[in-house]
């Protein structure tokens, strides 16, 4: 198995963080991905997500 592709990495991040992640994908990301991308990728989710909640409420209220 090669290394895990930006998509790959941005799937398993968002599959995480929404609780929907199974055991054999995460099983694969331990053993072939890299630390660093996923806590790369987790950041820039977390600033994301924040982001577009703050716009959000910004344009409600």
């Amino acid at each position: 198995m090669s290394k895990p592709t930006f998509i790959e990495v941005a799937k398993s991040v968002i599959a995480a963080a929404t609780g929907v992640q199974n055991s054999k994908n995460r099983e694969q990301d331990f053993q072939h991905g890299s630390l660093s991308a996923y806590v790369i990728g987790g950041i820039l989710f977390t600033i994301t997500f924040i982001g577009v909640i703050v716009l959000v409420v910004s344009m409600v209220l």
